[in-house]
This record gives C-alpha cells, sequence and structure tokens, in this order.
C-alpha cells in the first residue's frame, strides 16, 4: 500500500505565493527593459515608430510562451520544439539587446559592457518566467490510503489470494480447478475471475456431458 502524499504545509505556500509575486515583479522589470531597448532599435532600423513596440513583443512574447510550453511538455517527445522556439528567441533576443546597447551607448563606454549590461534583462526575463512557471504548480493533493476489504464469507481464511488473472476460457479452467481444490465455492471463484456463476460451474461438468449439451443447444 502507498503511502498518502505530502501536502505541502501552510508556511509552505505562503512562501510560495510571496515567491511568486516577487518572480513576477522582477519579470516585469526585465521585460520592460527589454522591451524598451528592442523598440528602439527597431525604429533606428528603419521600422515605423507607431508599429516598433510590437517587435519586442515578438521576440520577447516567444521566450514567455516557449518556457511554459517547456514546463507544460516536459519528458514528453514533442517537448524539443518548445525548446528550439526558447533557444532561438532567447538568442535573438541577447544579440538584439546587446547590438542597441552598442548602438546607442555614450562614446566613454565601452562597448562590450554595454553589451554586458543590456544582455541581463532577456536573461532574467527567461529565467524568471521558467521559476515562475514551476512556482506555479499545483500543489500535491492528499491521498488517503484505501481502507482494506473484508474478507469474502465463501472464502475460506486460510486459502492464500492467487494473482488476478484475464478471464481466458483455459486459464480460467485451471485456475478454477486450483481455488476449488482449496475450497473455494463457485461463487466466489466466478467473482475472483469476473465470470458468471454458471460458466464456473460448466467448467466442472465432465467433458462429455458439455459436449452432449452443446449439441443439443439450438
Amino acid at each position: 500500500m502507498n503511502p498518502p502524499t505530502t501536502v505541502r504545509p501552510r508556511g509552505g505556500r505562503v512562501a510560495v505565493v510571496t515567491a511568486v509575486a516577487g518572480t513576477v515583479f522582477i519579470a516585469a522589470g526585465a521585460f520592460w527593459l527589454s522591451f524598451t531597448a528592442l523598440a528602439d532599435l527597431a525604429r533606428r532600423s528603419g521600422v515605423d515608430a507607431g508599429q516598433a513596440w510590437a517587435w519586442p513583443l515578438i521576440v520577447d512574447g516567444i521566450i514567455v510562451v516557449a518556457t511554459v510550453a517547456v514546463v507544460a511538455l516536459a519528458g514528453q517527445r514533442s517537448a524539443w520544439y518548445p525548446w528550439l522556439l526558447l533557444a532561438a528567441g532567447a538568442l535573438v533576443s541577447v544579440t538584439a539587446n546587446a547590438v542597441h546597447a552598442v548602438v546607442a551607448a555614450d562614446a566613454d563606454v565601452p562597448g562590450v559592457l554595454a553589451a554586458c549590461v543590456a544582455a541581463v534583462p532577456p536573461l532574467v526575463l527567461l529565467a524568471i518566467t521558467h521559476l515562475t512557471v514551476i512556482l506555479t504548480r499545483p500543489l500535491p493533493v492528499s491521498i488517503e490510503p484505501a481502507e482494506e476489504s473484508a474478507p469474502d464469507e465463501d472464502m475460506p481464511d486460510a486459502a492464500p489470494a492467487p494473482p488476478a488473472v484475464a478471464p481466458v476460457r483455459q486459464v480460467g479452467r485451471e485456475l478454477a480447478a486450483r481455488l476449488r481444490e482449496q475450497g473455494w465455492s463457485n461463487k466466489a471463484i466466478a467473482r475472483h475471475l469476473g465470470v458468471h456463476p454458471s460458466t464456473v460451474g460448466r467448467w466442472f461438468v465432465p467433458p462429455a456431458l458439455t459436449t452432449a449439451e452443446e449439441k443439443e443447444t439450438p
């Protein structure tokens, strides 16, 4: 019998709620920094100012959606596709943020430093989204162990319970014969094998008599 699943205590749930609130706040800040940088890069690249906001939504939106899909499809064969989208979205976002930092940075700021600083928001967005999805997974539910059923009155106390088998004719007859030798009644044997008591009764009829009855049956 499997033990009941442990339920996370109330203090643990409060900690999870607090952690989720913090991750959402950090993710919003990282998304905003990446959004403004990518939108400005889109405008500098010739995209109309009224449409430039859509480009960061597409790039960073892929990261958020793909991260949720990766967690949801964990362990399945189809998980390779959201992983591919996640890697592509993260690569485009980090690269675009770094390029924008190099283009828009002051002359006295090294380009490598500006690129490293600009790469932080998309990387944080990637990590914090994954963490948020994990934290918001459903809590385990307590499963009480099932009560043991009372022994059947038709079954002898000393008779060990044989393994359940499919009610195939030949296998069923052999198992029924062994159970009857142990003192089981036809009703108990039928209930154990999942067949009708009359079927068990026919199994113990002599073969010659069974053949004659089958021939008389229209």
